[in-house]
């Protein structure tokens, strides 16, 4: 099966340290941050349709038939505007609004699955049947249930909140600009890119802000809740220029965001998104045909961690390697990669696009080990994968929303820093080809063979940029890429928060990251 991070590339942020763009929240548990996000949720997903904690525990006793080894509710509430800007004009905004409930059964590996965009207690009891029903039935199910006439609620129950997070503020970042804050925000980006340089002759930007709201009830009463910002700004350049007598366009594109306000994005930040952006475009008015062959590749910082998420990351998902579908199944504790190499997932990064202070099945969220020195040491898990390996969750449950089941998913997912200095690096390619950034990517989670199309990068000889070049593909095998790596920069980064993964159908915000490194005797594809 291919997986795919289908995304534009991004040149990785400038923090202001490592250390500074690594803050995790390590301490305990935030009581009072956890009880007000669930107290917030509650009087968003439960008080407006007459539903209480009460109600909640009789569907999931509805929904425990026998055999059933798990069971949750998932409501979930989810504002999202947009707004669009092409050619100097704000063309589109949008805004909208998504809720409803989701509600699961586990027997052994079959579940049954029904959600609803109807939150009352009426629809919830007739999801919760039907779930009993597949369950029933022994077979594996998902179905969709329409509006219900209101019935009568249960009697009072008690419930347990489970502990969380707290690496970011709880609040709606829509509100945090106006809209015509939003369209000057848009304007002033496109003038600063065009101002930037003569040839540069389109600007396309986009502004979105997310406020989502989850409350996770389980059938042994735990009740956890999230409340999640999230804003995103897009920037996407064209230059032209005459090349030998022919104009040529070539595109640069930039940009970020995290589980911030809209005020996040000052002037200095801009600044950064343009010129990277439009360095980019120039970079690739004057590359040449790629070479083709198998040689050496130094990756850049940041960003090019995709290839690490696509490449090493899908296949250390649990239901991958529960299945023996995994190139990485069955190999805890081998070496599966060079001596230096140390890969995690770490979704307790403050602020961080993928970063949650639970995860979609209301447990707290974790910094995974995968990888320890060139060792394998972990997966990633949901709770049925980790039962059924007889492990534990790691806080990697995630779902696109309601209407999905979730599933082991990664968060924040980077290499750690090794000993060596960027230049010296690059320094050491006799001949190779420097890739600073990459578009998109696809993984064979079988074989771990995958392919990435570098959308910024170098020729090198002797230690020196040559000259940038276009169309370069890189092609390897995972677990044997890890194998050939011989030198770790210095300088980890992680990208400037663009990253959205897609696995079966779903699509979640993800992180990636990674120092500088050399891979020995990858393939590239080249148009030369």
């Amino acid at each position: 099966m291919n997986t795919s991070l289908p995304i534009a590339a991004a040149r990785a942020a400038t923090t202001s340290s490592v250390a500074s763009s690594l803050v995790s929240d390590k301490a305990a548990p935030a009581v009072a941050g956890t009880r007000q996000r669930l107290a917030l949720a509650e009087s968003l997903l439960l008080e407006p349709f007459g539903l209480t904690r009460s109600h909640l525990q009789q569907a999931l006793a509805a929904m425990h038939a026998r055999g059933v080894d798990d069971a949750d509710l998932y409501f979930q509430s989810t504002h999202s505007e947009g707004w669009s800007l092409e050619e100097g004009i704000v063309k589109t905004g949008s805004f909208s609004i998504d809720q409803g409930v989701g509600l699961r059964a586990i027997s052994g590996e079959k579940t049954a699955f029904a959600y609803s965009d109807d939150i009352s207690w009426a629809a919830l009891m007739e999801a919760a049947n039907q779930v009993r029903s597949i369950g029933s039935s022994g077979q594996s199910g998902r179905v969709r249930v329409g509006r219900q006439k209101q019935v009568q609620p249960p009697a009072p129950a008690r419930a347990r909140v489970a502990p969380s997070r707290s690496l970011y503020a709880a609040f709606n970042p829509i509100g945090t600009l106006d809209s015509a804050a939003k369209v000057a925000l848009l304007e002033k980006v496109e003038k600063m890119a065009r101002a930037k340089d003569p040839r540069i002759v389109q600007v396309m930007a986009g502004l979105g802000a997310e406020y989502d709201v989850v409350l996770v009830a389980r059938l042994d009463g735990t009740l956890a809740a999230d409340v999640r910002p999230m804003v995103r700004m897009s920037l996407t350049v064209i230059a032209e220029q005459m090349v030998e007598g022919e104009v040529r366009r070539e595109v640069g594109s930039s940009g970020g965001g995290g589980r911030l306000g809209l005020d996040y994005f000052d002037d200095a930040l801009l600044q950064q998104y343009v010129d990277e952006a439009v360095e980019a475009a120039l970079i690739n008015l004057e590359s040449r045909p790629a070479p083709a062959g198998e040689m050496d590749v130094v990756l850049g910082s940041g960003w090019p961690g995709v290839l690490l998420h696509e490449a090493v990351g899908h296949g250390l998902e649990g239901d991958f390697n529960r299945k023996g579908s995994s190139a990485f199944a069955g190999r805890m504790g081998q070496r599966v990669a060079a001596k230096g190499v140390t890969v995690l997932d770490d979704g307790t990064l403050a602020n961080r696009r993928g970063s949650l202070n639970v995860d979609d099945e209301g447990n707290p969220t974790q910094r995974t080990v995968l990888i320890e020195d060139g060792i394998l040491t972990g997966y990633l898990q949901d709770r049925m994968n980790a039962r059924l390996m007889r492990s534990q969750s790691t806080g990697n449950g995630r779902r696109e929303s309601y209407a999905h089941l979730p599933m082991p998913r990664m968060t924040n997912t980077y290499m750690l820093a090794g000993q060596d200095e960027p230049q010296a690096i690059i320094g050491s390619l006799k001949r190779g080809l420097y890739a600073r950034n990459f578009g998109g990517g696809q993984v064979d989670i079988t074989s771990g063979k995958f392919v990435f199309s570098a959308s910024q990068a170098w020729w090198v000889e002797n230690g020196k940029l040559q000259y940038p070049v276009k169309g370069a593909t890189i092609i390897g095998n995972g677990p044997d890429a890890l194998t050939r790596v011989t030198m770790i920069g210095n300088d980890l980064q992680l990208d400037s928060g663009v990253g959205t993964c897609g696995k079966e159908g779903q699509s979640v915000p993800v992180g990636v990251g990674q120092p500088t490194m050399r891979i020995n005797g990858l393939t590239v594809g080249g148009t030369a």
